[in-house]
């Protein structure tokens, strides 16, 4: 396997892998670092979507906030990490929910989901921050506005669609 493209977010590998049936095929990888995906929910019950540009389908997306892990970050620290860079909030609690891989066909990324509640304002001295290509809004809804956005199509991101499933 050799590396074809390096790139800020992920990489792609190609070359000859022995599948368990003793057979060796041809094959292409993108290797992503894990992720997590937050449902961050407020002292109502009202879940936190972010609006975020998403270059690949040059339109705004409502999703649930969510980020890689840095190297060596473990993943309850990207959860409170994203949650502040993404909304602007500290949880005071973090549940982790499962972990997933969303496209196990051609990536390796897997994706961790948490609840995060009893969000709060973050020091004055937080380091934690947007990344520069994100541009991002906050908003709140209820679990049944977030259901019925998604049936009507308006939210189309399968990681923020799945999530419904689990709160």
């Amino acid at each position: 396997m050799h590396v074809v493209y390096e790139g800020r977010v992920f990489s792609v590998e190609v070359g000859k892998r022995l599948f368990p049936n003793g057979r060796e095929h041809n094959v292409t990888i993108v290797r992503h670092p894990p992720s997590v995906v937050l449902i961050p929910v407020e002292e109502d019950g009202r879940v936190v979507l972010v609006k975020q540009y998403r270059a690949a389908l040059d339109r705004e997306l409502w999703e649930f906030p969510a980020g890689s892990l840095d190297t060596g970050e473990s993943a309850d620290a990207a959860a409170r990490r994203e949650c502040e860079e993404e909304i602007g909030r500290v949880p005071r609690r973090v549940e982790r929910l499962g972990a997933w891989f969303p496209t196990p066909g051609y990536c390796d990324e897997e994706m961790i989901f948490y609840r995060v509640s009893d969000l709060h304002a973050p020091p004055p001295d937080s380091p934690h921050a947007p990344d520069d290509d994100e541009d991002i809004t906050a908003a709140s809804f209820t679990l049944a506005d977030v259901r019925a956005m998604s049936q009507r199509g308006e939210i189309v991101d399968l990681k923020t669609a799945f999530a419904l499933t689990l709160v």
